[in-house]
């Protein structure tokens, strides 16, 4: 009896960890709890398969909700760059590594899109459109980079999704874009909490000959309230090397290249 409670308050404890802090790796609960890898990964699973923790590789993280967030849409992608998470930013620095001399790109107005702009290397020769206000400014501190801001009427967020923002697009062609959402998995596919800007990633899609998603691990598996379009409209998804490895697997036999980062600060746990 007494294991069994200590076992409950343990798990107790873990879920408690990781609503504080998003994840927990097993490496975290042997050391905390000084337990052994082995009820580490059974603790997990457990906790997994009664619907409170999603399983990543290494560990476990809090389980997205499906809920909508009003304020998030109204911050820039520069201001939601305040704090950076290194995850995000080795994403950003996989994606810049894609673009060639005299490509002609679409990125994200999402923070991670920010990141590629300030990533991107002053003399890369390319075309760079983007709808939003924050991507453009960075780069136009970078004379090499031709810079096509699409226009239209802008929101609060610094960026653009009218129809005047969609006519332009119709109008151009891509040879890769880089898109992002708030969830992706492979059977819902790519997820956004507000619609105004579906129509805006799907057209760039359609007008990109290679189409490129960005994921951190913490969107992979999830799904949020409406649908952006089916994973198999992608080409690639970049993401990190310990996403959850069932749904990347998924993700690969609906025809996705899936190309990965090494997360930053991950450690391989030891078996014991």
């Amino acid at each position: 009896m007494e294991e069994t409670m200590l076992k409950e308050e343990r798990r107790e404890a873990i879920l408690r960890y990781i609503e504080d802090n998003g994840k927990i790796t097993t490496a975290v609960i042997q050391r905390k709890f000084k337990v052994g890898y082995g009820t580490a990964m059974t603790d997990l699973d457990d906790l997994a398969e009664q619907g409170l923790v999603k399983r990543i590789h290494g560990g476990a993280m809090k389980i997205r909700q499906v809920g909508f967030n009003p304020h998030i849409g109204n911050v820039s992608a520069r201001d939601r760059c305040i704090e950076i998470w290194p995850n995000y930013l080795a994403i950003a620095k996989a994606a810049v590594d894609m673009i060639e001399p005299e490509d002609v790109v679409y990125l994200s107005s999402a923070s991670i899109g920010y990141l590629m702009a300030k990533e991107l290397p002053a003399d890369r020769r390319c075309t760079v459109v983007t709808t939003s206000i924050s991507i453009a400014e960075e780069l136009r501190q970078k004379p090499a980079i031709r810079v096509i801001v699409t226009g239209g009427e802008m929101q609060e967020n610094g960026n653009f999704y009218d129809e005047f923002t969609m006519n332009v697009l119709r109008r151009l062609r891509f040879d890769k874009c880089f898109i992002t959402a708030a969830a992706c998995s492979a059977r819902f596919g790519l997820s956004i909490q507000g619609g105004r800007n579906i129509g805006i990633k799907n057209l760039v899609l359609d007008q990109s000959r290679m189409k490129i998603a960005l994921f951190p691990k913490e969107k992979i598996g999830q799904e949020s309230i409406m649908q952006i379009c089916p994973v198999s409209k992608l080409d690639m998804i970049i993401t990190e090397t310990d996403s959850d490895t069932e749904e990347c697997s998924s993700l690969e036999e609906a025809g996705v290249q899936m190309v990965y980062v090494q997360s930053p600060g991950t450690e391989e746990p030891k078996n014991e």
